[in-house]
């Protein structure tokens, strides 16, 4: 088969539960310029089977690498080094793309040619494809030249609406495997620096979380986001002010991640630590004052 125009990489650890609404999702693409790399990360349920099922169909147009467990990061680097085509796509195993999300990643790179990556708009849904809530973006730092804010936290990237230029990675590096959380952050952070960032202002993918998942550990992805902002620090545009308010974004979403789950006097620790880091922020003051309010209605 002649190289692609899109490597899709998809890890797979114990996916059996969400892989085929995946690969079903890659294949329903308007844009059909696509392979998928996808790596089983050590599976030990159907994960394998299920692959190997739509290897059958797809044939030349899909690479399955297996290998033994060592992580999200080491499973993306697998894929990226297996990968030869002039974009890289990011789709986790439990997500769901959109039919046109190949196709909006390409017509924004293809019209901001100095952009080393291009994202887009999520969906959040539940494990049952119930949509929870949609991720609307920060409009006023997007796109053009943004890595401050990438670092600020200011800006997120949604991975699986996430697009890579593959010469661009090769230039920053591959995933930090040293990071089991927050390693897709450093990454686009890193291409940041260089290149411009390409936005995509429609939901292009469906984002599944749950409790199990890696982004509902709460205290594990606070020390990841630290070390992240600890890694940074000092970069162009990332000084003492960038980092005190990338710190305090980082305890208030763990406040709020707590109150979620009813804690909430370790919410209000938490909420209150970001106001002390950052007192600047009306966000930061609205999310402490929810907490606290929510605590005097319990006494």
């Amino acid at each position: 088969m002649p190289v692609p125009k899109f490597d899709i990489i998809i890890p797979a650890y114990n996916a059996e539960a969400y892989l085929s609404e995946a690969i079903d999702s890659v294949i329903s693409q308007t844009l059909g310029d696509w392979r998928i790399i996808l790596v089983d990360d050590g599976s030990t349920d159907n994960t394998a089977e299920i692959a190997s099922g739509y290897q059958r169909q797809l044939k030349e147009r899909m690479i399955i690498i297996t290998q033994r467990n060592a992580g999200l990061p080491a499973a993306r680097n697998a894929a990226i080094r297996a990968a030869t085509a002039e974009f890289l796509a990011i789709l986790d195993s439990d997500d769901v793309w959109v039919p046109n999300r190949v196709e909006e990643s390409l017509n924004a790179l293809e019209a901001r040619p100095l952009a080393g990556l291009s994202y887009g708009l999520v969906t959040r849904i539940d494990e049952t494809g119930q949509e929870i809530a949609t991720f609307h973006g920060n409009r006023h730092h997007s796109e053009g030249r943004i890595a401050r804010y990438v670092y600020m936290r200011q800006v997120e990237f949604p991975c699986p609406t996430v697009t890579v230029r593959r010469l661009c990675v090769e230039e920053v590096g591959v995933f930090d495997e040293t990071m089991r959380a927050t390693e897709d952050r450093d990454m686009w952070f890193r291409i940041a620096t260089k290149y411009e960032v390409a936005f995509v202002p429609k939901v292009i993918a469906y984002y599944r979380t749950y409790p199990s998942s890696m982004s509902g550990d709460i205290d594990r992805m606070l020390a990841a986001q630290l070390k992240f902002i600890r890694k940074h620090y000092g970069a162009p545009g990332c000084g003492f002010i960038s980092r005190q308010i990338a710190m305090s974004r980082a305890y208030k979403q763990r406040g709020e991640g707590l109150q979620a789950r009813k804690r909430y006097w370790h919410a209000v620790r938490s909420s209150l630590l970001a106001v002390a880091i950052w007192p600047f922020s009306q966000d930061n003051l609205r999310s402490a004052g929810s907490v606290l309010l929510t605590c005097a209605r319990l006494k």
